[in-house]
């Protein structure tokens, strides 16, 4: 796994709570201090193609993270996150046009209701293992893509349905470079909520299901709970993801939340590293500027002899999709353990250069 610690020899913590901060040195924190810094800074010098950019790595990484949760740290698999993203996108927009929710409630009230759903499904989910788990998330997948395409009184069917932009006392996020900051506040605080979560008891026990299941049981850690807590919880970062989502683009529609969506996100934690928090936010962006430099690839081979050799023409457009299923298949082949874990060696290399230990 991608959280496994490259320390080298002689470097030791004398105290328990040495061992659990959330920064392993002051550096690593002022280098996380200066990256926020640097981020509030952004739109005053980035156009609002880069922003964007950013602000879907914001609320799309805070959805991943918690799928990582409930693959990287519980070791359960899940293929219909996307649909969990879909309804706190969906819910977040109902409780402020059906309810009046102020939408500065309605986002982490979407996340709450999203928890409920996921609880639903993660009860009997929480008692499979392997292929049988992973149809049963597929299940959820298509059972609340058909909830989304019947309940026009929650997701307006077909035609969709109007998010208000977010207000606070009478002021409107509604630029990119206003929801920017909103989005990043939001992604600050549920990763650091995520990082606690895995110094606490909760957090160890989520491992150790992982790890080894018949000895977390035997230790005393009741599988089914802490089973069915990673999927509520992994809910519950789709839906605060979803609502962001939602309340950015103003507009929620039944199409987006398919199964494709759900393996991106799955593509997000596979790049990044299963079990690393640093990861997630890694391979997010690594997915989110793919198809980008695609494009830009496929602009530059458009005409060219290449284009005319291998009889590209118009299907050079899908170069881009196609991208994606071999990039995962490549991180899977040569770096199984993600982004995370090659910065992590990166790291020691000069951190102890010329010596191997």
């Amino acid at each position: 796994m991608a959280n496994v610690s490259i320390i080298p020899s002689g470097d030791f913590k004398t105290s328990y709570a040495a061992d659990t901060t959330i920064f392993p040195t002051k550096t690593s924190r002022n280098f996380a201090i200066l990256g926020v810094v640097l981020l509030l800074a952004c739109p005053a010098f980035l156009d609002r193609y880069w922003l964007s950019l950013l602000i879907q790595i914001g609320y799309l990484g805070i959805a991943a993270l918690g799928l990582n949760i409930l693959v990287g740290f519980t070791g359960q698999i899940s293929i219909g996150h996307s649909a969990f993203f879909g309804f706190g996108a969906f819910a977040s927009a109902w409780l402020n046009n059906s309810l009046g929710v102020p939408v500065a409630l309605a986002i982490p009230l979407a996340g709450v209701v999203t928890t409920g759903v996921g609880l639903i499904f993660g009860v009997p989910a929480a008692r499979l293992k392997g292929l049988y788990l992973a149809i049963a998330t597929l299940a959820a997948q298509y059972i609340l893509q058909d909830f989304f395409g019947r309940a026009d009184w929650f997701t307006g069917g077909s035609a969709g349905t109007i998010a208000e932009p977010l207000t606070i006392f009478g002021f409107a996020f509604d630029t990119d470079e206003r929801y920017f900051y909103v989005v990043l506040v939001a992604m600050v605080v549920m990763y650091i909520l995520g990082t606690n979560l895995m110094r606490t008891r909760d957090g160890r026990a989520l491992v150790a299901v992982r790890d080894h299941y018949l000895s977390a049981e035997i230790m005393g850690i009741n599988l089914t709970k802490y089973r069915t807590m990673s999927f509520g919880i992994s809910a519950f970062y789709a839906g605060i993801g979803g609502a962001l989502y939602a309340h950015y683009l103003q507009f929620v529609s039944v199409e987006n939340f398919t199964i494709l969506f759900s393996i991106q996100f799955l593509g997000m934690i596979i790049i990044g590293g299963l079990g690393s928090i640093m990861g997630t936010l890694m391979g997010t962006a690594f997915m989110v500027l793919l198809p980008e430099v695609m494009q830009a690839a496929t602009k530059l081979v458009s005409g060219t002899a290449v284009d005319t050799a291998l009889n590209l023409r118009e299907n050079i457009a899908f170069l881009r999709e196609m991208s994606i299923g071999l990039v995962i298949i490549l991180f899977l082949v040569f770096e199984p353990d993600g982004l995370a874990h090659r910065w992590k060696q990166i790291k020691a290399y000069w951190k102890l250069y010329p010596f191997s230990h």
